[in-house]
């Protein structure tokens, strides 16, 4: 493997999960609420994950996240961030 691809693992991994299929440019939306969704779907119809479609979609929100991390702008990460309250409410795991 040569450095270059070495260097960006994460990125084939979120492109290609064996967990999920994610739908193209789901981390770049705009809305939390349709990241949400998008991962949401994504983690119902999933024959590959091994934990719950709740806990497989926000890991791998959060996958994204913290492998994507110091190369997000604030305004970025805010969006994802608000992406993991709306997948709690679509999952119907609201914090109290």
């Amino acid at each position: 493997m040569t450095a270059q691809k070495e260097k960006y693992w994460s990125a084939e991994v979120t492109a290609h999960s064996n967990a999920l299929d994610l739908e193209p440019g789901v981390f770049d939306l705009d809305d939390p609420r349709q990241i949400a969704q998008s991962l949401k779907r994504s983690a119902e119809a999933s024959t590959h994950r091994k934990a719950g479609p709740f806990q497989s979609a926000m890991s791998m929100l959060n996958f994204y996240i913290n492998r994507a991390g110091r190369n997000l702008s604030p305004e970025r990460k805010e969006v994802l961030e608000a992406a993991k309250d709306e997948l709690r409410k679509a999952f119907g795991k609201e914090r109290m």
